[in-house]
């Protein structure tokens, strides 16, 4: 499955709710899951994010979904990034080759 990789910073609202930010990354887990992916990670980081999600999905347009739903909750803001893995920069290197 693709996989991507999800930038979150919190916006006004989700900053004054962070004590809640656990709870809503299981929420944000369970409904990705129900859409057929998978979170596989979330992270709270230091710096100009504050929190970094692995997603698995099926498509693009999945995981479009799934952060769309995540967006219109209000509490973060999303940079989503296409990640490949090492067989499929494999390929993808044979492509370009020719």
């Amino acid at each position: 499955m693709p996989t991507y990789i999800t930038l979150l910073s919190w916006t006004d609202h989700g900053a004054r709710h962070s004590r809640d930010t656990a709870e809503r990354a299981k929420a944000f887990g369970s409904a990705v899951q129900k859409l057929g992916a998978k979170l596989l990670s979330i992270h709270w980081t230091v710096g100009p994010y504050d929190l970094v999600a692995i997603i698995e999905a099926p498509d693009d347009e999945t995981a479009s979904a799934a952060l769309l739903q995540l967006g219109e909750v209000g509490n973060v803001r999303s940079t989503t990034l296409r990640a490949f893995g090492p067989e499929e920069m494999e390929r993808i290197i044979a492509k370009a080759a020719g």
